[in-house]
């Protein structure tokens, strides 16, 4: 069993998409990382806390790297402070790990992410300093509200995980011999059709 907390703008249907994936065990929504030990809901502004959720993990049925491919699926990460319609420093994203050995899993899908698309990205990834459960009501909200907001669509957490990395880019000179002229311009050197 093993755990990684992770932020990504409002937790209602960060929490909800987690649930729904293969091996997590458990998930719950708390405030982490902030400048105090102690904050609820009505002082997230005041304390730096950001709207977080815990994904405890069976590392047997789905790996930490799975679980961040999951979680780079559904956040925008070059967005800073906002994802969907929520604004503010407690809507960042960020990875908080607790163990030290998460570090080169995740520092390898933050590059990959980083490579993808061609920039930094604004998700930050620090040690857990704390967090702090949030409110009942937050709990397991979508489950309680279903037609509730949420700025994810969180079946995609039922669509096949499709890891990248698994697959590597033909050569130019293999493409150029397995495609016609034309499709080699269209896909590779931007050109259109004739």
């Amino acid at each position: 069993m093993a755990e990684i907390y992770l932020a990504g703008g409002c937790f209602w249907g960060l929490e909800e998409y987690f649930s729904r994936i293969a091996g997590v065990l458990a998930t719950s929504v708390g405030y982490a990382n902030g400048q105090v030990e102690t904050t609820n809901y009505q002082l997230l502004k005041e304390t730096d806390h950001a709207e977080t959720v815990q994904v405890i993990y069976d590392e047997k049925a789905v790996s930490l790297r799975e679980i961040l491919l999951y979680y780079f699926r559904v956040i925008d990460p070059v967005s800073i402070n906002q994802q969907g319609n929520d604004c503010g420093r407690q809507y960042r994203t960020g990875i908080y790990y607790q163990d030290e050995a998460d570090l080169p899993a995740i520092y390898t899908v933050v590059q990959e992410q980083e490579r993808m698309l061609g920039r930094k990205i604004a998700v930050e990834v620090e040690k857990l300093r704390h967090y702090i459960l949030a409110e009942d009501y937050h709990q397991d909200y979508l489950k309680k509200n279903p037609s509730g907001y949420c700025h994810i669509d969180v079946t995609d957490a039922e669509k096949p995980l499709i890891d990248a990395s698994n697959y590597e880019k033909p050569s130019q000179e293999v493409l150029k011999e397995s495609l016609t002229e034309e499709s080699y311009r269209v896909t590779q050197e931007a050109a259109t059709e004739a």
